[in-house]
């Protein structure tokens, strides 16, 4: 009964409503009111200001809230360590990815773990990582993989691996044959870019801004898909994650000399979350796909 009584609460008190939150339980508008109530009379306190057109929280309920919600997400957390399986033969992990990673980290890393453990149930999803930070804090998501950086201190950062930007041209393209190029040769360049919604390109915008560099940026694209055909049909280049590059035959990853467009991509959870055998083995294998991926940059002449 308390459970029931803590769901319709919860309900309650995000649509604001008792009529909405009866139809999103699928319960009869009555039947709702008088279980709110009895938790009411029960905590000796009114939760809810019903006197106006929209049903809000009174300062108790305020409060109440907090509590249910932390108390809500232990509860989610206490499930899944019952049914968590150490020699990972069933379980379910929910990651999400920056759009960056999707391009060439999510296949292998995929790959490889669905190899291992194929009764692990995953959900992955692309995500901006500020979004992905309130779902890690949120318990909706088990683990996410982005960049250094994180607006909270309430997320664990475990570095992955350093990825290096390249400027990224075509195979036709006048510099393809070149391995390096200074920053004046990048200035001189004409580039179709991410838009300014990807930490990539703020990222880009603050290297140029750094470096007293004005890219002439001729096209802005939304996706990394589309910013990787262009390149393919024009000669405007690109900067991008060197790894890119190289999953492309008609494309070549050209190094920046000596200054470097660096940045450290991370495995990010929630502080003191629940951490399932599948959620350590996915962080274990992360780590072993992304150094196979250091690897192949030095091998392909970008050791940066």
């Amino acid at each position: 009964m308390l459970a029931r009584q803590v769901r319709y609460f919860l309900a309650v008190a995000e649509h604001q409503s008792f009529t909405r939150a009866a139809d999103a339980l699928h319960v009869s508008q009555p039947a709702l009111s008088q279980q709110v109530r009895l938790m009411e009379e029960s905590l000796g306190v009114q939760l809810f200001d019903r006197s106006g057109r929209t049903t809000r929280l009174t300062d108790s309920g305020e409060v109440y809230l907090q509590y249910v919600r932390r108390a809500s997400q232990e509860f989610r957390e206490a499930k899944r360590a019952i049914h968590d399986v150490s020699d990972l033969s069933r379980g379910t992990l929910r990651v999400a990815l920056t759009p960056t990673f999707t391009t060439y980290l999510v296949g292998p890393l995929v790959e490889a773990f669905h190899s291992r453990y194929p009764n692990i149930s995953l959900n992955v999803r692309e995500m901006s990582q500020e979004h992905m930070e309130g779902l890690l804090l949120s318990d909706e998501v088990d683990i996410g993989i982005a960049f250094a950086g994180t607006l909270t201190a309430d997320i664990d950062l475990d570095p992955l691996l350093v990825e290096s930007l390249a400027l990224v041209v075509s195979s036709g393209h006048a510099l393809a044959n070149e391995t390096s190029i200074g920053l004046e040769t990048l200035s001189a360049e004409s580039l179709v870019l991410l838009s300014a919604e990807f930490a990539t390109r703020e990222q880009i915008d603050h290297f140029c801004r750094q470096h007293d560099i004005r890219p002439k940026v001729q096209i802005e694209a939304n996706s990394i898909s589309a910013v990787i055909e262009i390149v393919r049909r024009t000669r405007l280049s690109t900067l991008l994650p060197s790894t890119i590059a190289f999953a492309h035959q008609d494309l070549v990853a050209i190094a920046l000399d000596p200054v470097r467009l660096q940045r450290t991509a991370v495995l990010m959870q929630r502080k003191d979350a629940y951490r399932s055998a599948a959620a350590r083995a996915f962080v274990g294998l992360a780590k072993e796909v992304a150094a196979e991926m250091e690897g192949s940059d030095k091998n392909h002449g970008l050791d940066l």
